[in-house]
């Protein structure tokens, strides 16, 4: 089972669990005659309500068949979001064996099962909305940002596999491909996750060359479940670069939402003095660096995770914010380059934007 199908299971059994509930509500309405155990509620909502508890255990064990095994394939400590996830499944279980328990053998605990059904409820709600999430953001990326499997994104894969040290025998024209993307996401959905959940995947975005040795590390690693192929990791490596454009888009958001509050709160507690305009002087460029080399350097390392307009579009305008630049492609986007290769990085950068030369 895919996490796209499991996601959808869990909507739908939040769905069942809502409207069992909330029809609960309603039937307690009615008159209940203790003495034999019968209320008046219509007997047609009551034949629903029942239908809907049993469809609601049914859902409950399709996912416990699917999850409960992924516990033992987990190859990675497991965060607090997994733990609180597992629990919530073990408490929907354990509310919805004494709800069973006493419907079959304790009917004088009745009176217990709006709070067990609203405990229930509570429970299905956290439930959903800690796992659905990050399966439907895959979906988004996936088709909302529908040039994943353009003809030019695919240009861009394929110029960055090339790049990213792949064996000689990876064929990269048929892993650029819509039907090898394709596939690549398949293998993400259904094997990638047998160890470690989807937001593990895709909480940040990487270089190529770190894609490529993250996976290789995933493909030699033990594995309970059918193991991933060498042809399939290089599918699935297609794929998370194909994606990881949109991965920086989505984190350079929310860079920039925590530096306006941050902003904020540095106005409200001490506004900043006015600086004294400086002039800037042209840098002079070491013997040791070419400028050609600078440029080619800054076109191959930075291009690797966007599109080099990105940076024009909003460039530096200090040779402060270039370095704060390059460190945060370092801590965020998790850059891989020789301390060379920054000192280029930085100087190209300083040359081009602050001085426009």
């Amino acid at each position: 089972m895919d996490v796209i199908l499991s996601a959808s299971l869990g909507l739908l059994f939040l769905v069942v669990g809502t409207a069992a509930v909330f029809l609960m509500y309603y039937l307690w309405g009615f008159p209940f005659d203790k003495a034999t155990r019968t209320s008046a509620a219509p007997p047609s909502l009551m034949r629903l309500h029942r239908q809907l508890g049993w469809f609601y255990i049914v859902i409950y064990i399709v996912l416990m068949f699917e999850m409960v095994p992924r516990m033992w394939n987990y190859q990675v400590e497991w965060p607090a979001r997994t733990v609180a996830h597992m629990c919530l499944g073990m408490g929907v279980g354990f509310i919805l064996m004494i709800k069973v328990v006493i419907l079959r053998f304790f009917r004088h605990l009745e009176e217990w099962m709006p709070a067990l059904g609203t405990s229930l409820l509570a429970c299905t709600i956290m439930l959903a909305g800690l796992s659905m999430p990050h399966a439907f953001r895959e979906m988004a990326l996936a088709s909302e940002m529908g040039d994943v499997y353009g003809d030019e994104n695919r240009e861009r894969v394929k110029k960055l596999l090339q790049a990213a040290k792949l064996p000689e025998e990876a064929p990269i024209d048929e892993l650029s491909s819509v039907d090898s993307l394709q596939a690549g996401r398949q293998v993400l959905l259904k094997k990638c996750v047998a160890c470690h959940d989807l937001k593990t995947i895709l909480d940040r975005p990487r270089s190529p060359l770190d894609w490529v040795g993250t996976v290789d590390r995933m493909v030699i690693k033990p594995s309970f479940n059918e193991p991933i192929s060498e042809f399939e990791g290089w599918q699935v490596t297609a794929y998370l670069i194909a994606i990881s454009r949109d991965l920086q888009r989505s984190l350079k958001e929310r860079r920039a939402q925590d530096e306006q509050r941050e902003q904020a709160e540095a106005v409200l507690a001490a506004p900043p003095p006015a600086a004294a305009p400086t002039v800037a002087t042209e840098p002079v460029a070491p013997p040791t660096i070419d400028p050609a080399v600078a440029r080619k350097t800054y076109e191959s390392v930075c291009s690797q995770c966007h599109e080099l307009s990105e940076v024009e579009k909003a460039p530096p305008t200090s040779e402060a914010e270039v370095i704060e630049v390059i460190r945060r492609m370092i801590e965020d986007n998790e850059m891989k380059a020789t301390p060379e290769q920054i000192t280029q990085i930085e100087w190209h950068m300083i040359k081009v934007f602050v001085h426009r030369g």
